[in-house]
């Protein structure tokens, strides 16, 4: 969610200095580079004074890690998704980018922008002349080189004296060992010598701080010490701090277990987070066997080389980098990628299979969480096996298209029809997906051609589920266009069991388009019966996304009705729902529907206070107020209503304080405080 910074994870020791001299640097420069070698500190750095900046910010902080991206092509989807933008237009993201934040008065964060330093030089040159009360701190190995470009050099901890190498290195080794004391001096002694050894970095000593498990300190030092006397004369490239860190990488490398390092290796295929299920499928064989590989896994973590966050293991880019040559000395390469993109696809064939379950919402949070591998494994799927690309966008598209990455999810979508253009269940699949995505970004009519093709596909194939997907895509198209009659006849006309807990997911998308149709003809008795029976069916399958649309629906009837009580109930029902998954243009229509509700029972400030945050959700979509014809007069009415309770003065006033805030606040406060913040 845009304006929030990622959980410190661990306490950051020394940089006091660093710190005061960044939030001078933030006051009098609009771009911060924070450079040094890898696991120097840089992000640890940049989270704290991210963190205490933001505050000062109107519009706070953003946080886009580009260290998992393979490339500049997920550069920019990355950075809209941390500011929250979700852009449903057809312009370019660049665009859509500069001119969502050309207002904006907030910090954005990129961090570990070094292998991507040309596309990043691009984008934050743009960014900082579109937008002129942005700031933006980097994180690099090296400046960006733009103009007015302030660098800050971030340098391994002291070791000399009393110094915050040897405090991180006791703090890291408490926690690692607990009991473990360094005051007895030969301790003390040992522990300042490998903090010496070390240069002070603070990567470096954390992998030294996992080897305390299992030898004393002083065993480490003197490991350490004979490690590094081996190498003298024989480590020429690189400056030393960066032979020094890849010198403490690989010792850390030959004191795992043969397994371990094997593993180490192909765990550099994940881009991402991962789970241990993840892990399995994806790295055990030849002598890693499928039972051994959590125990290896927790081996690696006791270690330092992943981390792990209570759901899902990380790994530094440092150390993957130090994974991926094994993988290339191994010869793994090309079998690992290729059973990386296989473990997506069938995670994606999970993921569709997860939709018509009770476990809808747990489905949507596994494939936002591995949304960077899946585009990886798309990428190589494309180049090495066009069908299963095809099956892959699909499968995915309709999460992607539900929390918001349309731009990626067109791009890849076009790219893998052109490659694969044989017809079968896997084509009409990804253009009912094209069709959805076009239908959000405003273009009905392609959309209404789509949803024609894949009717007639559908039932040349002759199976129901890709039929009944074709009628809610036809319908919803109609729906879009103002044709509710045309919706009800394409709705009315598909089969389905009496009974709706027994509706497949397809079906109750149809069911869903009918209540749509029956609102826009004006049969509201009808509407809110259908509605009513969907609803309880929903919560009986667990089918919360369709739930959510059924709510909408149910608020706009309530309003006909003249049951503004009921309205604004049956929205927040909606809000919190859409809200789950980050469907930014569910939220805009919720915050419609609520605000009307909200002026209907006479209270105008608030009406005018969340219509404002609807309008703030309208913006990171880049559309004006979008939705089915009748929502036209609902928003009338309401800054009617509310204009006329409250004045045209309080009434700007309370829309512009709702229009100026972070979105999720805003979200919050229209909810009354149902909904934590964060």
């Amino acid at each position: 969610m845009a304006g929030y910074l990622p959980r410190e994870t661990t306490s950051l020791v020394g940089r006091k200095n660093e710190l005061g001299h960044l939030r001078n640097a933030l006051a009098a420069h609009r771009l911060i580079t924070l450079s040094g070698i890898g696991g120097v500190g840089k992000t640890r750095v940049a989270l704290r004074a991210a963190g205490r900046a933001a505050p000062e910010r109107p519009d706070g902080a953003w946080w886009a890690d580009l260290s998992p991206l393979p490339d500049e092509r997920l550069l920019l989807p990355v950075v809209c998704d941390a500011v929250g933008l979700s852009d449903h237009t057809t312009r370019s993201q660049a665009d859509a980018l500069c001119e969502w934040l050309s207002d904006k008065e907030g910090l954005l964060v990129l961090d570990s922008c070094e292998h991507l330093v040309d596309a990043c030089r691009s984008l934050v040159g743009d960014l900082l002349t579109a937008a002129p009360g942005l700031r933006v701190l980097a994180t690099s190995r090296q400046a960006l080189g733009v103009g007015g470009e302030y660098v800050v050099e971030i340098e391994p901890l002291p070791v000399e004296g009393d110094h915050a190498a040897l405090a991180l290195f006791t703090e890291r080794a408490g926690k690692a060992v607990p009991g473990l004391s360094l005051s007895d001096p030969r301790a003390a002694g040992a522990a300042a010598g490998i903090c010496r050894q070390l240069e002070g970095i603070p990567l470096a000593l954390e992998l030294a701080v996992a080897q305390l498990r299992d030898s004393s300190v002083e065993e480490v030092a003197e490991r350490l010490s004979h490690r590094f006397e081996a190498l003298v004369g024989t480590e020429r490239t690189g400056t030393p701090r960066h032979r020094t860190l890849r010198t403490a990488i690989g010792w850390s490398h030959e004191l795992c277990e043969p397994l371990e390092r094997l593993l180490w290796a192909r765990l550099s295929v994940f881009r991402g987070p991962f789970d241990a299920d993840s892990a399995r499928a994806v790295c055990s064989g030849g002598p890693l066997a499928p039972q051994d590989v959590g125990r290896v896994l927790d081996g690696l973590a006791e270690k330092s080389v992943v981390g792990w966050d209570g759901t899902r293991y990380r790994m530094l880019d440092t150390v993957r980098e130090y994974g991926r040559i094994w993988v290339a000395e191994l010869g793994e390469g090309e079998e690992l990628a290729q059973r990386h993109a296989e473990h997506c696809l069938s995670l994606a064939r999970a993921a569709d299979a997860g939709w018509r379950s009770a476990e809808q919402g747990e489905w949507y949070r596994r494939v936002a969480d591995v949304h960077i591998d899946i585009c990886t494994a798309m990428d190589r799927l494309l180049v090495c096996d066009p069908a299963r690309a095809l099956e892959l966008i699909g499968l995915v598209g309709f999460y992607w298209s539900c929390c918001g990455h349309l731009h990626e999810l067109r791009g890849y979508l076009e790219r893998a029809l052109v490659l694969h253009p044989s017809p079968g269940p896997a084509r009409t699949r990804a253009q009912w997906v094209l069709g959805v995505n076009a239908l959000l970004q405003g273009e009905h009519g392609l959309a209404h051609e789509l949803g024609l093709r894949c009717d007639e596909e559908a039932r040349q194939g002759g199976d129901p589920e890709e039929v009944l997907a074709a009628g809610y895509l036809l319908g919803l198209s109609h729906l879009m266009a103002g044709r509710p009659l045309a919706a009800h006849t394409v709705a009315v006309r598909l089969p389905g069991p009496a009974d709706m807990t027994r509706d497949s997911a397809s079906r109750r998308k149809c069911r869903l388009v009918e209540v749509f149709a029956l609102t826009g003809l004006g049969m509201l008795t009808e509407a809110h019966g259908l509605a009513t029976e969907l609803r309880a069916a929903c919560a009986e399958t667990g089918d919360w996304w369709t739930r959510s649309y059924t709510e909408y629906q149910l608020a706009l009837v309530s309003l006909f009705q003249d049951r503004p009580g009921d309205a604004a109930a049956h929205a927040r029902a909606m809000l919190m729902g859409k809200r789950h998954i980050g469907d930014a243009f569910g939220i805009a229509l919720g915050l419609d529907v609520l605000a009307a509700a909200l002026a209907a029972q006479g209270d105008g400030e608030r009406a005018a206070l969340v219509y404002g945050t609807s309008q703030a959700y309208w913006r990171t979509v880049g559309h004006p107020q979008r939705g089915t014809p009748e929502l036209g007069p609902v928003r009338e009415e309401c800054e009617r209503s509310a204009r006329s309770a409250i004045g045209d003065e309080a009434y700007d006033a309370a829309f512009l304080r709702g229009a100026s805030v972070r979105t999720a606040p805003g979200l919050a406060r229209a909810l009354d405080g149902q909904l934590p913040l964060s």
